[in-house]
């Protein structure tokens, strides 16, 4: 039997003393493992809980579509995307994402975002979309790819933002430009015109002068030769009056006022176009108020708002047939105030040109300028009146302007 000395208990003592303390510290270690891995999975949590807060508070649409299945369905939207395009929660997630687009939508950007996503790669771009409520507003939209550890594409996450305001902005601006264009070509054609003007007025003085010669020579015999003599005069300084009062209208010259009788300058007026209406096979009836007071105005001015007030009605008779008649009525409103009018039988305006009628380069014909109405407003309020518009009852349409009797008073007044 193996003695057991003092030496030998000190030395198992120590052994298991040793060995205690190993496994004392793998226990601490194991712990100290356990509660590192709780704090890594706690951390990760808590950047998955704010960056979902971010994308829910982020004022971008932000939605998530799954690109495994071949319909594309979403599997995550912001409410931000929610509320641009008008769809709750519930009726998105799972649905194919290209549902949402509305028929209004460019079907060849739809095929190109599609062909984008087959391939794995990015889309950028704007693009007309339609909400639920069937509303259109445009988008500027950025897709891009998320792949796995093994580059594989997984999921498609999608950024949306209105941008119907910076279209609007953008628009205008290309519409301003466009105007600034057209005021450019239109006063290079004023200066044609009056160069053209100046160029006719010249062989029509010369024809005037023939013809007078030839009415001396003649003179006392011929009477049918006299006849068609005289008619070359009369037309040969009507044509000269037209050119005139046309380089007058062109002419940068002051307003001059002075008294008018609005019915003698309706007659006049009608003059200068008798042929243009004879031609279109139409008819000028008038009702003219023979009490009239005579009115201060700028008869080259007045005279081009009647004859753009005219040549429109005549020209809203066109494509019809059986729409003969052009009325041209005057009476007087009130004590300081008369009326014109003129009423065609053709077509009518549509409702929703009315507010646009008179907007500078506003035209529903295909050759027009769209400058008419507008100058022919301005012209009537800078004699103190107002020019506007309504749809007769049976058919066709009225322009109507009033003008002071007493351009003083208006002044005053206004």
């Amino acid at each position: 039997m193996k003695k057991i000395t003092r030496n030998n208990l000190e030395e198992k003592f120590r052994q298991q003393t040793g060995e205690l303390e190993i496994r004392d510290g793998q226990l601490k270690q194991g712990v100290d493992r356990e509660k590192l891995g709780a704090d890594r999975e706690k951390l990760a949590e808590e950047q998955i809980h704010i960056r979902t807060k971010a994308m829910e508070a982020a004022l971008d649409g932000i939605f998530i579509v799954d690109a495994k299945k071949p319909n594309f369905p979403i599997i995550y939207a912001n409410a931000s995307f929610q509320g641009l395009i008008g769809y709750a929660e519930n009726e998105i997630i799972g649905k194919n994402y290209f549902l949402f687009y509305g028929s209004d939508a460019d079907s060849r950007i739809v095929e190109e975002i599609k062909q984008t996503i087959r391939q794995g790669k990015s889309f950028y771009g704007e693009m007309l979309n339609v909400r639920k409520n069937g509303k259109k507003f445009w988008s500027l939209l950025r897709i891009a790819p998320i792949r796995d550890t093994n580059g594989v594409t997984t999921h498609y996450v999608g950024i949306q933002t209105d941008c119907t305001l910076m279209k609007q902005r953008d628009l205008e601006i290309e519409e301003q430009r466009e105007d600034l264009l057209h005021v450019t070509r239109v006063g290079k054609l004023a200066e044609f015109v009056s160069s053209l003007a100046h160029e006719i007025s010249q062989p029509l003085t010369a024809i005037l002068s023939y013809a007078q010669a030839a009415q001396r020579m003649f003179a006392g015999r011929e009477p049918q030769l006299q006849e068609i003599l005289q008619y070359i005069i009369s037309d040969d300084q009507r044509a000269t009056e037209v050119i005139r009062r046309l380089r007058a209208l062109l002419k940068k010259t002051k307003p001059t006022f002075e008294p008018l009788d609005i019915n003698v300058l309706i007659n006049d007026t009608v003059a200068l176009i008798m042929t243009h209406i004879t031609v279109r096979n139409k008819v000028v009836e008038f009702e003219l108020d023979s009490g009239l007071p005579l009115i201060q105005g700028d008869r080259i001015q007045l005279q081009q708002v009647l004859l753009n007030l005219i040549s429109n009605s005549l020209e809203a008779m066109e494509g019809s047939s059986d729409s003969h008649e052009l009325l041209i009525r005057t009476s007087r409103k009130d004590t300081d105030t008369i009326m014109v009018e003129v009423q065609d039988s053709g077509c009518g305006i549509p409702a929703e040109n009315m507010k646009k009628l008179f907007v500078h380069f506003f035209t529903s014909k295909p050759d027009g300028l769209g400058m008419g109405l507008s100058i022919s407003r301005s012209i009537v309020e800078a004699h103190g009146g107002r020019l506007e518009v309504k749809n007769n009852p049976d058919r066709g349409a009225t322009f109507y302007f009033t003008i002071p009797v007493n351009m003083k008073n208006a002044n005053e007044q206004s």
